[in-house]
């Protein structure tokens, strides 16, 4: 089954940036879904990006316009871009793959992104 494991989280300022980074290993399909989620504190786990295999993104509303969902099939990757961040976008940001809609989902352990002033 495929592996995953974010990297790239750490401290940014409100304002700043950061990218984050999903290395995929074992069966990897470049038409498989993925995506990101984040576990904020005292809230429910939210849906903050997916790109399907063709590229096609869609993002949570509350980052429209700051993140940006890429993904490298060669190099089985996916990144978030962050950019403005706010207090808010605190929490622990996990990467998640499925081969195809319905079918079993994977996810990763999760890499924590604090913003702070």
């Amino acid at each position: 089954q495929v592996q995953l494991v974010e990297s790239g989280g750490g401290l940014v300022h409100p304002g700043g940036s950061l990218r984050l980074s999903c290395s995929a290993s074992g069966p990897f399909f470049s038409t498989s879904i993925m995506g990101w989620e984040r576990q904020t504190p005292g809230k429910q786990r939210e849906v903050v990006a997916t790109i399907t295999g063709r590229g096609i993104t869609n993002y949570g509303d509350s980052v429209k316009g700051r993140f940006t969902i890429t993904r490298d099939n060669g190099a089985n990757m996916m990144y978030l871009q962050m950019s403005g961040v706010k207090p808010e976008d605190t929490g622990v940001y996990s990467c998640n793959y499925q081969r195809v809609p319905g079918g079993n989902v994977y996810k990763g352990q999760g890499t924590q992104v604090t913003v702070s002033s």
